[in-house]
């Protein structure tokens, strides 16, 4: 994608999608804003606070054995909900996160423990 080309979550729904089916973390960054936020819900002091920082987290997961498969991606105006079954050493568990998108890609991710929290932040 060009890099000034205006980005919708619609434009990149998709993308998201794929970039984090296939564990490409290279594809992934190329989606996040260069000041994209990362953190729990409400959190007024977001865990990562740029491209750099989120994609340093996502490595160390990456690195720790976490593993993630895509099992939802639905688009609510400008804002993306994905659902992920994530595995680590066996272990297994849904989550879910909210991808905020603006002009320059995701600006904003927060991350849900179940759906029906991360959905009732975006009216699905």
């Amino acid at each position: 994608m060009v890099e000034n080309e205006s980005r919708t979550a619609e434009s990149i729904a998709g993308l998201v999608r794929a970039a984090l089916a296939s564990d490409d973390l290279a594809g992934f960054s190329e989606l996040l804003d260069p000041a994209v936020q990362w953190g729990a819900p409400d959190d007024p002091t977001p865990t990562c606070r740029n491209r750099e920082q989120v994609m340093t987290w996502y490595q160390r997961g990456w690195q720790a054995g976490t593993r993630a498969r895509v099992t939802e991606v639905s688009v609510h105006g400008d804002k993306i909900l994905v659902g992920l079954m994530v595995t680590r050493e066996g272990d297994y568990g849904e989550r879910w996160q909210i991808l905020t998108v603006g002009p320059g890609g995701v600006t904003d991710i927060r991350g849900f423990e179940d759906r029906a929290s991360a959905a009732s932040r975006v009216d699905a």
